[in-house]
């Protein structure tokens, strides 16, 4: 979804004395980091040779320190983009809305684990100084900092553009004062049937100690006064969270549940006088910490952490700007916050209900609608209403683009297709997440009571699904599925799927390597890649990698693929490096990127490396991104670009020129430690020359200085270009990919 101005000079983001931290596991390049000092331009030391990284050993990298920008910066740099898109008027307006909500949500999830963490790193005493330089403490106020200043535009675009706009479009989100008597009746009669039967108001007396707030409830902090002792009290009602956010008062206008609630509270204190009452919401450290001392425990020891998430401490405390000062001190005390913890804003707080608000049906205030169509390649072969797909793969591999291409007619026609055929014999597939009704889930199922042997890879510890996919494990098992959780130690997150069909006297393999999750919902908003096979070689490199998670294979090289955590990052930054030498030797050379995350430093360096060598870097990222681009004597080579709008770009291509002959592997890795040190990934090499030519195409098109982005500065700035020279609009590579989709499907 979006960004835009500087909140930290660049001098406060390197720190000439500060050692960067090596990566965990990787390349033997990295083991030992420069001590050398930066200077002023981050240029690398005059005397250091483009080839002294450090080889294992102790060869100094030749890079300066300061040459990483901050990661928790870029994350927020990254969500001040997605806020961009909802200030923007050429957006759509319900689609304002739905990136207000957005922005909100993402904002929610970033205190809960990032925040969270470091807070817990910070009080444990094990936080370093980050690769940036900067220490963890100045990383938490540059955190409370800038989200403050995010908050408040947040605020202010609902306040002062969005809800305005709704309201002229005839869609009214009021407070309670601005109902009509009628309307204000009609919600009265509405909270006494529905509302008051399950609010429990909770006092605040030597009786009755301060009550557990949960994370991001919505509550009232409120003060009543008992008319014969004349002493005040205080008082916390929980806002429902299973209620609507918004009640219709009347056709089309709409008003917070808490509004409903406190125009009421005398019901919920009678014979008290309610003097005061004011809106609050506690953010939780709700990120998971489970011991993993084997995987036949792994199951009930993460059911007990799910269980103490719940009671994590506060990072975050919301209020109205308008709070009594003595009921802010009794929160701030009573949950143990910093002053610096504590945003004061403008109500109603918790805009996440404006997803509510953006699902209505006004197609004149939306994206205009776009239904994918199945893939050309499986369209051919259809039987039936249903592509044959097994049939399509033995004729050529398929490359898929979602959600330009459908999903259901093409990765779960492969499944459901799989489960149907009495020639199938096994289907081994791994499930990070998946939709609540999943067709997924029951194409395997099916498979499994027809007798086929069916393996899941179930990744139980998936963030904040952890609580789905038990359920789906227990699902799964009781139908007969041998289900795994992987490897002690690491997520399995790469997303595979291997079907073993008989035909005739031979077993054929057909494979799905993808980008995203097998999700059938969220496959129609993400952006990602998928490619499905019959190739011989990536079958049975999916055969060795599913055997090594499921049993005791210690494989660790393949043939078509690239897969974490040990011969992932080596692989890419070999190739980087391969590309110098492309380049030395005067053949065509460069690199091509596009990833969600590019914080790993080895494959910076790599990247620098090859910047300054002369080889031209392209980096395409969605969210946050550690390389400072256009630094003289670093960076000038790379470029590095953002897209963002009514799809989430997801999906991870790189492209290698390798002296003429391209190289080009999709796959589920983002370039981030977590990715490459502690989860499965995989990486799949894409054979089909038409294939990379496409891929390559949309990597340009994605670069394109002809194509609305976002432009990343080598003082961590990004700049939106979302017109030309002479004020005309960019045009967007979702839109012209949605275009080519249609004129693909009007073609007799």
């Amino acid at each position: 979804m979006n960004q835009q101005p500087a909140e930290v000079p660049v001098q406060q983001v390197q720190s000439p004395t500060a050692q960067a931290r090596p990566a965990v596991g990787s390349i033997a390049a990295h083991r030992r980091w420069s001590t050398a000092g930066a200077s002023a331009d981050l240029a690398p030391d005059a005397d250091a040779d483009l080839d002294a990284y450090d080889d294992g050993d102790g060869v100094r990298t030749g890079l300066p320190e300061g040459r990483f920008l901050d990661r928790e910066r870029s994350w927020l740099a990254f969500n001040e983009r997605v806020l961009e898109l909802a200030e923007d008027p050429a957006t759509p307006l319900l689609e304002r809305a739905n990136f207000l909500a957005i922005f909100a949500s993402n904002l929610d999830e970033f205190f809960m684990v990032r925040v969270a963490g470091l807070k817990r790193r910070i009080a444990t005493g094990v936080a370093t100084r980050s690769a940036s330089g900067l220490q963890p403490r100045e990383v938490l106020d540059l955190i409370w900092t800038r989200s403050r200043e995010l908050m408040a535009r947040h605020a202010a675009c609902f306040q002062q553009d969005v809800a305005p706009a709704l309201a002229d479009e005839g869609i009214h989100l009021i407070r309670w004062p601005d109902l009509t008597e009628k309307e204000q009746a009609r919600l009265f009669t509405l909270f006494r049937q529905r509302i008051f039967p399950v609010l429990t108001p909770l006092a605040v007396d030597p009786a009755h100690p301060f009550p557990y707030i949960s994370g991001l409830s919505l509550n009232l902090a409120v003060v009543v006064r008992n008319p014969v002792s004349g002493h005040r009290h205080f008082a916390r009602v929980k806002v429902p969270p299973l209620l609507s956010r918004f009640l219709e008062a009347s056709p089309q206008r709409y008003v917070p549940l808490e509004d409903v609630i406190a125009a009421h509270l005398e019901e919920l204190f009678p014979g008290m006088e309610v003097l005061a009452h004011h809106m609050f919401r506690v953010t939780r450290n709700e990120d998971l910490e489970v011991e993993e001392d084997d995987t036949e425990n792994l199951l009930k020891a993460l059911e007990k952490e799910l269980m103490r998430r719940r009671f994590g401490p506060p990072v975050r405390l919301e209020v109205e700007e308008s709070i009594d000062p003595y009921v802010l001190d009794l929160l701030v005390r009573e949950l143990k916050v910093s002053d610096a913890e504590v945003y004061p804003l403008p109500g109603p707080l918790d805009l996440t209900g404006l997803f509510d608000i953006a699902g209505q049906d006004r197609p004149e205030l939306k994206y205009p609608k776009f239904v994918a169509g199945t893939h050309r390649d499986l369209s051919e072969v259809e039987s039936a209403s249903a592509p044959d797909v097994f049939a399509a793969l033995r004729e050529r591999d398929v490359l898929l683009h979602h959600p330009y291409d459908s999903f259901s007619t093409s990765v779960q026609a492969f499944l459901e297709q799989a489960a149907a055929d009495p020639d199938v014999l096994a289907i081994k597939q791994t499930l990070y997440r998946t939709s609540g009704d999943s067709p997924i889930v029951d194409a395997l199922i099916d498979a499994a009571e027809s007798g086929k042997q069916v393996l899941v890879l179930v990744e139980i510890k998936a963030r904040f699904d952890e609580q789905a996919n038990i359920k789906w494990a227990r699902k799964l098992e009781e139908a007969g599925c041998h289900v795994v959780y992987g490897l002690v130690g690491l997520k399995t997150h790469c997303k595979l799927s291997l079907v073993v069909r008989q035909e005739g006297e031979v077993l054929r393999r057909y494979s799905h390597v993808g980008t995203g999750n097998y999700h059938p919902k969220t496959a129609r908003l993400y952006e990602d890649l998928g490619l499905l096979t019959s190739d011989p070689q990536v079958g049975a490199d999916l055969s060795d990698l599913f055997n090594r998670l499921s049993g005791y294979s210690r494989r660790e090289t393949y043939r078509r693929l690239l897969v974490a955590p040990k011969s992932l990052r080596d692989g890419l930054v070999s190739r980087i490096h391969k590309e110098i030498a492309h380049h030395r030797a005067g053949r065509p050379a460069y690199v091509r990127i596009k990833v969600n995350s590019m914080v790993d430093e080895a494959v910076v360096d790599a990247c620098y490396r090859a910047s300054q060598a002369g080889v031209p870097v392209d980096v395409w990222v969605r969210g946050i991104c550690a390389v400072r681009p256009g630094v003289t004597g670093l960076s000038e080579n790379i470029r590095v670009r953002s897209v963002l709008g009514r799809f989430l770009e997801h999906s991870r291509v790189f492209a290698f020129c390798n002296g003429g002959e391209p190289e080009v592997w999709l796959g589920s890795a983002d370039m981030m430690h977590r990715n490459l040190d502690r989860r499965i990934e995989a990486l799949v090499r894409v054979a089909d020359p038409a294939h990379r030519a496409a891929l390559i195409r949309l990597l340009e098109t994605g670069m394109a200085d002809t194509t609305s982005s976002w432009h990343l500065g080598p003082d961590g700035e990004w700049t939106r270009h979302a017109t030309d020279s002479d004020g005309r609009p960019l045009r967007h590579v979702q839109q012209m990919l949605i275009d080519a989709r249609r004129r693909r499907r009007a073609q007799p």
